[in-house]
Parts: structure tokens; C-alpha cells; sequence
């Protein structure tokens, strides 16, 4: 039995059975060529029937992600937003990467280029956007024909029968789109299945470089994997410091630091800095953090669950002993609840920094001599998904854009808040040139060229033997 309970709260969310990984596979396998045998035109307008099925639900979805996952309900809300947007946004992205065309072959004889979808795709949601990512995903993935087995993160099970729910209300068939649901074990027998022609995976780089090489020994199997980061943003010469900081704090803090853009790490001009600090620990000291449902609003709410925290803590305590000089303790006001206030320390000291994603609100503060120092050390992981530069001087910018190794590069924004109608992913442990949103049609079908005439037409006009 696997049971959900509230962060904020302790109360129980869901519970129900783990699924069985053989009799889901089996039942996609059975639905997937009906599925596919669709125009293209009919699944569009299945999926858009989905969207007005997720808008009548909306208040009710986003009190449940509300409560699974412990963020706000503001914040809620806008993930509800997204998986609604994803649908008409992945439609357009289909037509555009993955359009029939006719093409000139040689001697004036016809060519097309289409795209057949793989088959039965497993996908595996995370917790800290429960509905949105895994969303991102299986929509691209039943527009191109494939049928699909999602699996939704141990911890959040509900939002992710919620939201199947709205699927097969608004029409995709249910052997099409099925819900398994199961803990770690489960994802993994199901990563294994004979049955699957492909993963779509959203979740630690650990969890993906596992699967990375699983997948080795089956290279006929497409995987995406979309993993974290230990991402960087550097605050350099910025005259608008309140602007600045507040970048810091959104990039840094938002979903209380569980985002795989969130920036881990702040690199800034040693010397300068301290006006930057001042301000980011005033604004970390009017931070709300609170359950999701509380008026004020807040700005944050608990991580996902007790482990985390005390996962979070341990991180942290780690970094004090190896050198690390707190400036905003991260402290954890109820022992029995997974609320952490923002965490900010200086760890310049360190010398052999851990290039490690701690997913929770702890911001690492860097100090170097000088811009190539700060880019230097911004390219100092194995990750490299999303990098942040504040600074007035484009200049710098282009240095840095032409520098920086990561999938996503901003100047002046926050390191999160990524866009669907562009291409989301990133290099190094944080992906395996896969990206998501826009490009996710591409891992979803494969092109097939066709030499095509309407009659056979045939000569050998060279090696033959006079009859």
C-alpha cells in the first residue's frame, strides 16, 4: 500500500495498492496501435478536449498539489496554468519539428519524410511539479500516437492520478494512458520491461546516470532524461542591487529551493559584495514560509517531506565544518515538520567544494578576484543546466553566453522560470542532449524517409551480360 501524506501537515492525502508493472505494459501494448492508427488531427483534438477538462477541474487540482507537495496554492495554481498551456504549446511544436514533408530525390523521383511514433513509452514523474513535468512529457508523447505508462513520484501518487483522470475523461483512451503506481522498486522494474520502447525520465542525476547506463545494453530504446543542476548565477557590478537581489532570492528560494533551474550557487566580485548580502538577507528576512492554504500568502512552504529536511541539514551542517561561514542560518522551526528557512553561507573558503544539487533553499555565496575567475568557477560542476548573469554591461553577457556551459543561459532573469515554448534541458549530468518543452516531439517519433513511385520503373544499365 502506498500512502500520501501533506508535508505542511502530517495528514493523509492517498492511499491505494502499487500497481502491477507487467499488466500496465501489457495493457498500453494492447491500445497503442488503435492509438496510432489515428490522423494526427483526431489526437489534437482529443488533447484539447483534455484542456478544458483540467480548466472545469482547475481549483480542485491545484488544491491537491497544493497539499501533496506543500508549495503554495498561488504557486499551485500557476502549475495548473502550465499543464493546460502544454497542450496547444506541444501541438505547435509538433507540426513544426515533426512535419510531413515532400522532398526532391535523384533524377526528379519523389521523396517523403514522416514520423512514426516508438511505441509504448514509460515515463517517470517527480514530485516537485507533479503534474506540469510529467504533463510535459506524456502530451507530446500521445500527440505523436505512442501509448504511455507514467509512473508519478512515490511521494506525490495523487496529483498524478488526478491528473490521468483528466486524460481519459477528456477522451484518450484508457489502455492508452495508464497509471501505475508504486515506490522506487516499481520505476525500476518498469525501466527494465522487455515491453517499453522508450523512457522519458524527469528526476535526480544520480537516478539518471543509472539509467544512462541501463539503457547501454538496449540502444534500440530511445531515454530521455532531464535531471538537475548545480547552477550557478553571478551578480557582477549591478547598480540596481535591490533588483539583483531579489533575482538571487527567486532563482535561489522559489518552490523552497525544489526546482532543477534553482540556483545553488552565487558567485559575486570579492571586495563588492557586501551591499549584495545586506539586501539578500533583508528580503530572506521577510520571507513567508507557511503551509500552502495560509493568508498571508507565503513565499515558500516545506520540502517535500521529513527526509529531505533532514537530508538538507546534514548538507548543510557539512558545509559549516569543511570551512563554510553561515550568514542566514537555515534552521527548521518544528523538528517534526519539513519547514526550512533560507539557508545563505559563504563556502569561498572550502577548497574542494562538493559539486553536489542540494534540492531544498540553501544558497552557496562564491567570491572571486574577477570576471573570468566568476565564469570559471560559474563551469566548476558536472552539471550544466541552467546559468544566470546580473549585470548592466552586455559585454560581460557575451562573455559569458559564449562561455557558460549549460542548456540555459539568462541575463538579468532568474535561473528558473524556464519557458515551454522553448527548449528546456541541459548538458553534463544534467541531461543527455534530450531537451524538453518545445524540442520533446523530437524523442517522441522518429522520421522515416520513403523513396516513393507510383509505378515500378527498373533498368540495370551496366555489368550485365550481352542475353
Amino acid at each position: 500500500m502506498l500512502i500520501s501524506t501533506e508535508p505542511a501537515t502530517g495528514a493523509l492525502v492517498w492511499e491505494a495498492p502499487e500497481g502491477d508493472v507487467d499488466t500496465e505494459v501489457v495493457q498500453a501494448r494492447g491500445g497503442w496501435a488503435e492509438w496510432a492508427a489515428k490522423p494526427v488531427t483526431v489526437r489534437i483534438e482529443t488533447l484539447r478536449r483534455v484542456a478544458n477538462v483540467v480548466r472545469a477541474r482547475a481549483d480542485a487540482f491545484a488544491d491537491l498539489i497544493a497539499r501533496e507537495t506543500g508549495k503554495p496554492l498561488w504557486e499551485a495554481v500557476t502549475e495548473v496554468t502550465s499543464v493546460v498551456a502544454k497542450i496547444d504549446i506541444s501541438v505547435a511544436a509538433y507540426l513544426e519539428r515533426t512535419a510531413s514533408r515532400k522532398l526532391e530525390g535523384q533524377m526528379g523521383s519523389r521523396m517523403a519524410l514522416r514520423h512514426k511514433p516508438h511505441g509504448v513509452l514509460a515515463v517517470l514523474g517527480p514530485f516537485n511539479f507533479p503534474a506540469h513535468l510529467p504533463n510535459g512529457h506524456i502530451v507530446p508523447a500521445l500527440i505523436a500516437g505512442n501509448a504511455v505508462v507514467f509512473k508519478p513520484s512515490e511521494k506525490t501518487p495523487a496529483v498524478g492520478r488526478f491528473l490521468v483522470e483528466c486524460f481519459h475523461v477528456g477522451g484518450i483512451p484508457e489502455a492508452c494512458l495508464r497509471l501505475l503506481i508504486g515506490g522506487a522498486g516499481t520505476g525500476k522494474a518498469l525501466s527494465r520491461h522487455p515491453g517499453i520502447d522508450g523512457l522519458l525520465f524527469t528526476g535526480s542525476g544520480r537516478a539518471g546516470m543509472a539509467l544512462h547506463r541501463q539503457f547501454a545494453e538496449t540502444p534500440g530504446k530511445m531515454l530521455a532524461l532531464e535531471m538537475g543542476g548545480n547552477n550557478p548565477i553571478i551578480v557582477w557590478d549591478s547598480p540596481t542591487i535591490r533588483d539583483a537581489a531579489i533575482l538571487c532570492v527567486q532563482s535561489a528560494f522559489t518552490t523552497a529551493g525544489q526546482r532543477c533551474t534553482a540556483a545553488r550557487r552565487l558567485i559575486v566580485r570579492d571586495g563588492a559584495h557586501e551591499p549584495l548580502i545586506e539586501e539578500i538577507c533583508k528580503i530572506i528576512g521577510q520571507l513567508i514560509v507557511g503551509e500552502p492554504h495560509a493568508d498571508p500568502a507565503p513565499f515558500m512552504g516545506p520540502v517535500i517531506d521529513n527526509e529531505s529536511a533532514d537530508h538538507l541539514q546534514e548538507g548543510w551542517l557539512d558545509l559549516i565544518i569543511k570551512g563554510g561561514r553561515p550568514i542566514a542560518h537555515l534552521q527548521r522551526p518544528d523538528p517534526d515538520r519539513p519547514f526550512l528557512t533560507p539557508g545563505l553561507i559563504d563556502v569561498t573558503a572550502i577548497e574542494q567544494r562538493v559539486d553536489e544539487e542540494l534540492f531544498g533553499p540553501i544558497l552557496q555565496i562564491v567570491r572571486v578576484a574577477d570576471f573570468d575567475a566568476a565564469i570559471a568557477e560559474a563551469n566548476a560542476t558536472r552539471y550544466g543546466l541552467s546559468a544566470a548573469l546580473v549585470s548592466d554591461q552586455p559585454a560581460l553577457y557575451d562573455r559569458f553566453w559564449a562561455n557558460a556551459r549549460a542548456g540555459i543561459v539568462n541575463w538579468n532573469k532568474p535561473t528558473n522560470g524556464a519557458a515551454s515554448n522553448a527548449p528546456f534541458g541541459g548538458i553534463g549530468l544534467s541531461g543527455n542532449h534530450r531537451p524538453s518543452a518545445w524540442y520533446a516531439a523530437d524523442y517522441c517519433a522518429y522520421p522515416v524517409v520513403s523513396g516513393e513511385a507510383d509505378q515500378a520503373r527498373a533498368s540495370i544499365g551496366v555489368g550485365l551480360r550481352d542475353s
